[in-house]
């Protein structure tokens, strides 16, 4: 096999474990319950809430938004108005989770958290999958949990790690193609 198509396939294979919108996580719920989508930055540090954007969305439809420093809720779909938060004191070092009280079924949907820095171009996505159940007879006989609050996750909310390998794969491309040339 010739050198440069060994280097073809090693980038084709690097480019081909790019992300294409997985899951990062799943998270179940009953009905009338509160349940936390964690959304976090890696790594995470102090965060300049000032200059931050926070959007948790289904498709185009806002959940909740976060802009400089506070809650901006005007344009929040109406079915979720009043039912979230975010964790405020916990913002500046990374959690970007959010709570959603008294969860209804047509809260299942697969959500996607973005956090912007407004002042450089870093963005961060994730997308959160909530699985919403009607509570079984038996289930519902059980005295609630002190806090409240059930949820069941799966997977872990990270950044793409393949992204840092881009730059890696562009450095192979650009010999090739030049060598082409």
């Amino acid at each position: 096999m010739k050198w440069e198509t060994a280097l073809w396939m090693i980038a084709c294979l690097l480019l081909a474990s790019l992300p294409r919108g997985q899951l990062d996580t799943t998270c179940h719920a009953f009905v009338g319950e509160t349940v936390v989508l964690p959304c976090t930055t890696t790594p995470p540090g102090d965060l300049t809430l000032a200059e931050s954007m926070l959007y948790w969305q289904i498709g185009t439809k806002i959940v909740h938004f976060f802009r400089k420093g506070q809650d901006s809720l005007e344009s929040q779909d109406k079915h979720f108005r009043g039912r979230t938060s975010l964790f405020l004191d916990q913002m500046k070092h990374g959690n970007l989770s959010l709570k959603i009280s008294n969860v209804q079924l047509e809260d299942n949907a697969e959500y996607t958290c973005i956090y912007k820095q407004t002042r450089g171009h870093e963005t961060k996505k994730s997308k959160i999958k909530l699985n919403v159940s009607a509570p079984a007879l038996s289930r519902m006989e059980e005295p609630p949990s002190p806090s409240g609050q059930s949820q069941i996750c799966s997977g872990s909310p990270t950044d793409v790690p393949c992204l840092a390998m881009l730059p890696f794969s562009f450095l192979l491309l650009v010999p090739l193609g030049v060598w082409h040339l």
